[in-house]
């Protein structure tokens, strides 16, 4: 079975070699088919640190590294914009 990709935002690099992804996941209310956006974070690798908050990347799912790390930073597609 493949592993899964995910697509997120980094929302904290605070961690040593660890960063927070939120994914978000766009489904409509079972009873009223609005748009719903819920959100999940996951805790993925990061090695080398590359990744600062604001951040695009591309997460894959991996077996346990920690008690709550299971994902792995694959790439930086989009990096944050400094004001």
């Amino acid at each position: 079975m493949p592993r899964k990709e995910k697509i997120g935002l980094v929302v904290s690099d605070a961690m040593q070699k660890t960063v927070v992804v939120a994914v978000e996941n766009r489904v409509p209310h079972p009873k009223y088919k609005k748009i719903v956006v819920r959100t999940r974070k996951f805790k993925a690798h990061d090695e080398e640190n590359r990744c600062k908050v604001g951040d695009r990347v591309r997460i894959l799912e991996s077996p346990p590294l920690s008690k709550t790390k299971r994902w792995v930073v694959l790439d930086i597609l989009e990096e944050a914009r400094n004001p």
